[in-house]
């Protein structure tokens, strides 16, 4: 917006610049001709009085007052007699016939003849005078003039190179001036977009207000921070409501899973065997309401803006994959970490590389056959680190890895879950500044990719080291 600005106000100065200097320059250079050719007129006049009477009693003329001129001015002077014959000339010999020239012609009519004309011999313009040398009203010959406008030319010349140089000058002003003015509408738009954009990501914290650009603008910015300010009050209230129902709902589940579970017991092998798998099925749908409570306790969690601390992602992912070797044990599956780095810092919320872990492996183990593995890989980045799981289940369609990561989204109905996991795990690694990806596997299953900024420079170049679980990790063949 800065350049379009800008240039629309060189383009009205430009506009400007021509309608006004061309015409100046224009008057300017006729101007100039006019003042010469009225001098040469009036030097021609006073010359045409010095040769009148040697025209008229036919003697012949002397010389000398035209040489004078010629060479104080640099001009040309010839007089010809009432036939058009030279008698005097200060460029060449006399008499030569200029009755043929129109400016000549015209002068032995009794008019006057002013213009410029080409000079190929000299390569430059010239302009001519021709009058008649009269008395009495009668035409004894004529006297013309020519002289070089160079001079004039020259200055005409510096004149427009004068010209040139103020529209440079006018224009480079016009510049830092449109410019200042385009910046101090722009920047506070910059600002605006800016302000806007972290609105639009979730982030609903106010900037204060440095008070320049224009009253509109400024007027505007206020606005945006009371709706911002609006906002994240209905979002603190929505979030607090899903927490605190979240947190008050679990008790009561507790409890009445409790209940259902010493009925569960209470129950005799001679009772209705119907009754019995109804509270089994009740429990069922206790446990699977109480797993979406949790869930959407995590969840309104995760859009917490907490700020991101540092963690040391290989040994969080060392300690994850070693809780969950139990279960992958029960489903035989092999976990298999990969790893370079004993250490690798990066930034996330707290408690958010362990949750997108229990989420992620929770899917995998869920969704893989038994007797393969799922890949855990760690792998270092320059600004960001990354974490790889990889199963050999189904995997996903393209759709459905688009799909995957909305709230309450479930590929399989027929597997307990609340469809939550994933919009977890990718809302936490956004909230830690990285991000959460879906692939297809090469083994066929689903690949999910982590990347957490770093949090500490590259280390140097040396052996690998193993921590003590990430040996138990690598050992643990799950079957």
């Amino acid at each position: 917006m800065t350049k379009r600005l800008i240039l629309s106000y060189l383009a009205v100065t430009v506009l400007v610049l021509v309608l006004l200097e061309v015409p100046f320059a224009v008057f300017y250079a006729q101007r100039e001709l006019d003042r010469l050719t009225a001098d040469v007129e009036r030097d021609a006049a006073v010359i045409a009085t010095i040769y009148d009477d040697a025209l008229e009693a036919g003697l012949p003329p002397d010389p000398q007052p035209a040489q004078r001129y010629a060479e104080r001015t640099g001009a040309r002077v010839v007089v010809v007699d009432s036939r058009g014959i030279s008698v005097v000339d200060t460029a060449q010999t006399a008499p030569r016939d200029f009755s043929t020239r129109p400016e000549v012609a015209t002068a032995l009519t009794g008019s006057r003849a002013t213009g410029t004309r080409p000079s190929e011999t000299l390569g430059t313009e010239l302009l001519y005078v021709a009058i008649p040398v009269a008395s009495s009203g009668t035409v004894h010959g004529a006297l013309r003039l020519t002289l070089d406008t160079t001079e004039v030319d020259e200055r005409v010349r510096r004149f427009w190179w004068g010209l040139a140089a103020t529209a440079v000058v006018v224009l480079a002003s016009i510049t830092l001036i449109g410019w200042l003015i385009a910046r101090s509408v722009t920047e506070p738009l910059r600002r605006l977009n800016t302000t806007a954009r972290r609105f639009g990501s979730g982030d609903l914290t106010i900037d204060q207000s440095d008070g320049h650009g224009p009253p509109e603008l400024r007027e505007l910015a206020d606005t945006m921070s009371t709706m911002a300010s609006q906002l994240a009050a209905m979002i603190d209230q929505q979030r607090a409501f899903v927490a605190d129902a979240s947190h008050q709902l679990r008790t009561p589940l507790t409890g009445l899973r409790l209940r259902l579970e010493n009925l569960q017991a209470s129950l005799t092998d001679a009772d209705d065997g119907a009754d019995a798998a109804q509270v089994e099925l009740a429990i069922d749908e206790i446990s699977r309401l109480s797993t979406l409570v949790s869930d959407l306790l995590r969840l309104a969690r995760t859009d917490r803006h907490e700020t991101p601390v540092g963690h040391d992602l290989t040994a969080i992912v060392a300690d994850r994959i070693d809780t969950w070797s139990a279960a992958a044990d029960v489903a035989r599956i092999r976990l298999d970490l990969r790893t370079e780095r004993e250490h690798l810092d990066v930034f996330a919320v707290p408690g958010a590389i362990e949750q997108i872990l229990d989420n992620v492996l929770d899917n995998a183990l869920g969704i893989a056959p038994p007797d393969t593995t799922v890949t855990i890989v760690v792998e270092q980045g320059t600004a960001q680190h990354r974490l790889t799981i990889t199963d050999e289940g189904p995997g996903l369609t393209d759709d459905d890895k688009d799909r995957a990561l909305r709230r309450f989204w479930r590929g399989d109905t027929n597997r307990p879950g609340s469809g939550l996991g994933l919009a977890i795990a990718d809302g936490l690694a956004r909230a830690s500044g990285g991000s959460l990806t879906l692939h297809d596997a090469p083994t066929g299953g689903l690949q999910v990719v982590v990347t957490l900024p770093s949090s500490a420079p590259d280390p140097l170049p040396g052996h690998e080291q193993t921590h003590p679980k990430l040996l138990s990790a690598r050992n643990a063949v799950k079957r």
